[in-house]
């Protein structure tokens, strides 16, 4: 059986904005701790105070705080041993500790560390450092409390050990007896580093390391190798693996924290790199792609701005859904793009003034596949494929290109029907005048089920009774 050792975190916390942040501030003075406080201020973040080590710790049990501020001498219960019960206790050990003191001495700041602290500053540099400290310490934290480390050992005491060392660091754990049952946890949780012994039995280490560097969507995590065998030539076989790192047991686990602080700190700077990288190459794609759809929608006044308008009102609607932020943003592109095939029609029948014949309807039928075909080659814009597509699908079967039903229609197509409906309504076009807005809504709830999603009509209306006024778009 796998046992799993997590941080004590609460996991469906989530910190938007620094102003969330909860700060315990603990020394007998109170001048200090109003000091404390005004260094603070600008940060905006919720303070709460105690006087002494013995009521610093009550309060920490019973709170939720996200970092400890404490002097060294004091009354009833000292920093020191303060910091020592806080890391020894299931509660509150992952909250990191500050220690800010008069006692300033390389013996006093090594007494600190040893305790557990994060951070140890003098008072008489607080004005200077301590704002920094606090942001630098809680934002390492946070960024440890999303990493999920995997232990891999046949050692139920190395597991228990090295998993309640990580976790009393902030960090998540999860734990396998051998590189078997690692890979088979693997299939469902993605770790950010692995730590695993050499000698297991059913698969060891080397084999493990071999299957894991194999696979494309594991090599990318760091593996470091724990093992009592300091032979060359294990490390050097190990390495060639893919290895990070080599651990020679006995070690400290202070060390294993370090090193596993370092691999994931460089990683995430590279990972950030190169998401700055393919976010670049996305931004000038996508405003390449655009500027084709602008182009495009400019051979026809009738059409011209049509896309951003549609754009404008899904976004709106997947606000009022209560989409992410994130979901939100890649809906606004792909409505963006969602008649960039037509750029496949032939002028003679996209700026046709009249109504279509059979025939010349049908090649418009096609826009949304070769506006799709255009598109999934470029990655990072394959969620919004579903848009592109299908947005000119039906709920009762009878739209193009597939003829899908209901909710065989992705969510996303589905809105953006409604809103390319309305849109069309309100637009003048060569064989009608545009319609009112009380027509255009009267129209959409008559097809509401044959054609057009219920709910998505549900929302879109909602969405309506949300803006003061129609705005003045382009027709």
């Amino acid at each position: 059986m796998n046992e799993k050792h997590t941080a004590n975190v609460d996991s469906d916390r989530v910190e938007t904005a620094i102003s969330k942040y909860q700060i315990l501030v603990i020394d007998d003075s109170h001048a200090t701790r109003r000091g404390v406080k005004k260094f603070l201020e600008p940060l905006n973040m919720e303070i709460a105070e105690a006087s002494d080590g013995q009521q610093g710790l009550e309060l920490a049990k019973n709170g939720e705080f996200d970092l400890i501020i404490t002097d060294i001498d004091m009354p009833k219960m000292n920093g020191i041993e303060l910091c020592r019960r806080l890391k020894n206790t299931q509660d509150t050990r992952t909250i990191p500790v500050i220690m800010l003191s008069s006692f300033d001495s390389e013996a006093d700041i090594n007494r600190g560390f040893q305790a557990g602290a994060s951070a140890y500053i003098s008072k008489k540099e607080a004005r200077h450092c301590l704002q920094d400290s606090v942001k630098e310490i809680l934002s390492k934290a946070k960024f440890q409390r999303e990493r999920i480390i995997m232990v891999v050992d046949d050692s139920y005491m190395i597991r228990h050990l090295v998993g309640d060392g990580l976790a009393q660091a902030g960090f998540q754990v999860i734990n396998a007896e051998n590189g078997e049952k690692a890979l088979h946890i693997l299939e469902n949780v993605r770790p950010d580093l692995i730590l695993s012994d050499i000698n297991m039995p059913q698969m060891d280490g080397f084999a493990f390391c071999e299957k894991v560097h194999a696979n494309p969507e594991l090599a990318s995590i760091p593996f470091v190798v724990m093992s009592t065998n300091s032979d060359r030539s294990y490390m050097k076989r190990m390495l060639s693996y893919g290895a990070e790192a080599y651990l020679v047991k006995p070690f400290n686990i202070d060390q294993v924290v370090i090193l596993i602080e370092k691999l994931l700190s460089d990683q995430f700077l590279l990972l950030l790199k190169e998401k700055e990288r393919l976010d670049l190459e996305r931004n000038l794609m996508l405003a390449s792609i655009t500027s084709l759809v602008t182009a495009l929608e400019s051979r026809d006044h009738y059409t011209r701005g049509h896309s951003e308008v549609v754009a404008r009102i899904v976004s709106g609607m997947a606000s009022v859904k209560g989409l992410s932020k994130e979901e939100i943003e890649m809906i606004t592109i792909g409505v963006k793009l969602h008649d960039i095939g037509k750029i496949g029609i032939s002028d003679n029948i996209l700026l046709k003034p009249g109504r279509l014949t059979d025939e010349e309807f049908a090649h418009i039928k096609q826009h949304p596949t070769i506006g799709a075909n255009i598109l999934k080659s470029i990655h990072s814009l394959r969620d919004i494929l579903s848009i592109v597509q299908y947005h000119h699908e039906r709920m009762d079967g009878k739209g193009y290109p597939h003829g899908l039903k209901g909710d065989e229609i992705p969510l996303w197509a589905r809105m953006t029907a409604i809103a390319d409906t309305y849109h069309a309504l309100i637009s003048d076009r060569p064989y009608r005048e545009a319609m009112s807005q009380e027509k255009a809504f009267k129209i959409i709830d008559e097809v509401k089920g044959s054609q057009l999603c219920p709910e998505c009509v549900d929302v879109f209306f909602k969405w309506a009774s949300t803006q003061k006024s129609v705005p003045e778009w382009p027709k």
